[in-house]
Parts: C-alpha cells; sequence; structure tokens
C-alpha cells in the first residue's frame, strides 16, 4: 500500500483520504451518541479550518470556527454548552439583529499552512474513530489547528513548549 501526503493537512493518507475519514466521522457525530456527537461542532471546525479548500468550507473568514475551538479548549464541553446558549440568547425573537460572536483570536495574516501537529488521521487512529480517548484526541486536534493557524510550530505537539 502506497502512502501520500494530504495536500491540505499534510496527513498520511495510507488506506482511506481525510474526505473518507470526515465522512465516517460525521456518521458518528450524527448517532448522536457519546462521545462523538457532542463534539461535532468542533470535530467539523477542526476538519474545515485544516482543508480550506473543501465545499463545506466556504468562502470568508474562519472566525466563527475559531470561537468554537477556543471555547472548546477554554472549557471543556461546558465551554462550548456556554457558547450555544449565549448564541442562542442572542438568537431570540426577542431581540433584534444577529447573534454576535464571541471575539475571534487573533491570526497572523499568512498563507494557510499545510502541516499540522495532530490530524484526521489522528483522531481516527484506526479509521475507526474509538471511543475511548476520542474527547482527548479531539481536544490535541483543536489544539495543534489553532497553533498552526497561529503560525506555530505545528509539528510539536499540543502542550509541550
Amino acid at each position: 500500500m502506497s502512502v501520500t501526503r494530504c495536500a491540505a493537512c499534510g496527513a498520511e493518507t495510507s488506506g482511506a483520504s481525510c474526505e473518507e475519514r470526515f465522512e465516517r466521522l460525521l456518521e458518528l457525530d450524527h448517532s448522536q451518541r457519546e462521545p462523538w456527537g457532542p463534539l461535532h461542532g468542533v470535530a467539523v471546525a477542526c476538519f474545515l479550518l485544516q482543508h480550506p479548500g473543501h465545499p463545506l468550507a466556504g468562502p470568508g473568514r474562519p472566525g466563527p470556527r475559531l470561537v468554537v475551538l477556543r471555547a472548546f479548549l477554554d472549557g471543556g464541553r461546558e465551554g462550548l454548552r456556554a457558547l450555544t446558549a449565549a448564541l442562542r440568547r442572542g438568537n431570540s425573537h426577542r431581540r433584534r439583529g444577529t447573534p454576535s460572536w464571541p471575539a475571534e483570536p487573533e491570526l497572523p495574516e499568512r498563507p494557510a499552512p499545510t502541516t499540522f501537529g495532530v490530524t484526521i488521521a489522528d483522531v481516527s487512529v484506526d479509521g475507526g474513530f474509538p471511543a475511548a480517548g476520542h474527547e482527548e484526541r479531539v481536544g490535541a486536534w483543536a489544539a495543534a489547528t489553532l497553533a498552526a493557524l497561529a503560525g506555530e510550530d505545528a509539528r510539536r505537539p499540543p502542550g509541550q513548549a
């Protein structure tokens, strides 16, 4: 089996492409079962930030996806719940206008990185996204994604100086 690298994220794609892994992860996410369902927004944000050419990524700034990652990294699942609750309150029919997102993390103006310390290939482990350790792997994926986008060494494991 030949090993190739994903042009968008740098993952080794022997066996399954990033897109095929993403489709498998979405199946698990949409089951709404633990541990996948509650982390759907984080997983989608990571994948699309690492694959900006994907059709679901769409044009424009990645701000909302960055806010989702920051909320998860700063507060875990409770941080995600708090963000969702704030957006729902802001989207209430009692308020006018559109809900406002929290401030987006500042990122340097530079080309999108093509190498990340953790990719969907790492999160999928054997291609099946095992439940054991999934939340920790998604956390590492989120941290590596933000680090690379901020211009930090994408090859350094998250949390190491």
